[in-house]
C-alpha cells in the first residue's frame, strides 16, 4: 500500500481550492510576484463558503488584511503571540497562497547558525573545485530571494540574536553578498520573510532593535467565540481522525464538553497570570484527536460517554504537562464540572480520578 505524507504542505492539502482561486482571480491586480490577489488570499485563509473554500484561521480580517501589506512591502512580517495560537499555520497558509509554495523553511533553536539561514558548502566540492555554484548548498533565504518567494521563519527567538542578525541586511537591502563568490544576489519580486514568536519565550533571546524596525509585529490571540472554536476543532479533529484511519469524528456533545474545558481552564490560567501549559485550540485539536483515535483503534469502537470522557481526561491530564497546571486541571473537574448537566458531563466528574495522583505530579 502506498503510503502518502502525514501532514502535506498548505500547497499540496488545498491544491484544489488554490487552482479554483487562480482560475477566478485571472487578470486581478496584485503585488510583484504574487501568485494570487489580496482578495483571493484572503478568502483562502478566511474561507469563501460561495467558492466552496473552506476557513482555515478564526480571525479578525483586517488581521489578515495588515500580514498581507506588509508583505507587499519591503518590511517582514512577525507573528507574535502565544503559544498554540496559529501564528505557523498562519505563516504557511500565507506562504502558500502568495508565492504557491511554503516549505522554505528555517526551524529557530539554539543549534541555528547562519548556514542554516542564508547559505552553506558543500566542502568536499568545495576543496577540489573552490567556490562554484555547484559547492553553494542555498539555505532557505538565499533560495527564497532567487525565486521571489515567502520565507517562514519559525520561533526566530529561540535563536542567539548574532544568528538572528543574519537578517538585517537582506530585509533592509534586499540583497546577500556571497564573498567567496564574488556575488550579491538581489532579491526577486515577491521575496519576503514572515516569523514567529512566541511570548512565553521572551527573556530566551531578545531580537536587536535593529531587526524589530524591520518587522511590523501581529499578534495573534486566543479564539474569543466558542461556536467558532467548536467548528475549528470539529473540522480539524474529523480530518485528522480520517487521515488516522477512523472512520468517525468525535460526538458533537464529547466535542463540546472538550473545547469547553479547554476554553475555561484556558481563561482561569489567564486570569492567574499563570505561566503553564497554554491550553490551546491546536492542543484541544491534537487532545480530540487521540480520543478518537484511542476509541476507534484500542477500543474496538465501543467507546460511550465513560470510555470518552475518562479517555478525554488522561490526555488532557498529558496535555497539561506539569504539576500546577495538573492541579487546577483537577480542581475544575472536581468543582465546575460536577454543576454541569447531561451525560457528558457526568462522565467527565466521574473520571476525575483519571488523573495523575498529587503526589506523582511535584
Amino acid at each position: 500500500m502506498e503510503r502518502g505524507p502525514q501532514r502535506p504542505p498548505a500547497e499540496q492539502r488545498w491544491a484544489d481550492e488554490l487552482a479554483r482561486l487562480a482560475d477566478d482571480d485571472e487578470g486581478a491586480a496584485r503585488p510583484p510576484g504574487w501568485r494570487l490577489s489580496m482578495p483571493a488570499v484572503r478568502r483562502f485563509v478566511l474561507g469563501d463558503a460561495a467558492r466552496s473554500i473552506r476557513p482555515k484561521i478564526v480571525g479578525p480580517p483586517s488581521a489578515i488584511d495588515r500580514a498581507m501589506v506588509t508583505l507587499a512591502t519591503q518590511r517582514g512580517l512577525m507573528l507574535v503571540g502565544a503559544p498554540g495560537t496559529a501564528k505557523s499555520l498562519l505563516a504557511e497558509l500565507l506562504a502558500a497562497a502568495i508565492s504557491g509554495r511554503s516549505t522554505l523553511t528555517i526551524q529557530g533553536g539554539a543549534a541555528t547558525t547562519e548556514d542554516h539561514i542564508l547559505y552553506g558548502w558543500n566542502y568536499a566540492l568545495l576543496v577540489a573545485e573552490g567556490p562554484s555554484e555547484r559547492s553553494l548548498v542555498p539555505a532557505p533565504i538565499l533560495e527564497g530571494m532567487r525565486a521571489g518567494a515567502i520565507v517562514r521563519f519559525e520561533e526566530i527567538t529561540r535563536c542567539p540574536i548574532e544568528v538572528q542578525d543574519a537578517l538585517l541586511s537582506v530585509l533592509s537591502e534586499r540583497a546577500l553578498t556571497v564573498p567567496e563568490m564574488g556575488e550579491t544576489v538581489f532579491a526577486s519580486e515577491g521575496f519576503n520573510v514572515i516569523a514567529t514568536a512566541n511570548t512565553r519565550d521572551r527573556g530566551v533571546n531578545e531580537t536587536s532593535d535593529a531587526l524589530k524596525r524591520r518587522f511590523n509585529f501581529e499578534t495573534m490571540f486566543p479564539i474569543a467565540d466558542f461556536r467558532a472554536e467548536l467548528a475549528l476543532v470539529k473540522r480539524e479533529s474529523s480530518e485528522l481522525l480520517a487521515r488516522s484511519g477512523v472512520p468517525e469524528a468525535l460526538p458533537d456533545d464529547a466535542l463540546e464538553v472538550i473545547v469547553e474545558t479547554f476554553r475555561a481552564l484556558r481563561d482561569e490560567m489567564a486570569e492567574a497570570g499563570h505561566e503553564g501549559a497554554a491550553m490551546s485550540t491546536a492542543e484541544c485539536v491534537s487532545v480530540a484527536h487521540a480520543v478518537g483515535v484511542r476509541a476507534c483503534f484500542a477500543r474496538g469502537g465501543a467507546a460511550g460517554p465513560a470510555e470518552l470522557m475518562g479517555d478525554f481526561v488522561e490526555h488532557l491530564a498529558g496535555a497539561a504537562a506539569e504539576g500546577d497546571t495538573l492541579r487546577r486541571v483537577r480542581r475544575h473537574l472536581e468543582r465546575r464540572a460536577s454543576r454541569r448537566e447531561g451525560e457528558m458531563w457526568e462522565a467527565l466528574h466521574a473520571s476525575k480520578h483519571r488523573l495523575p495522583s498529587p503526589g506523582s505530579i511535584d
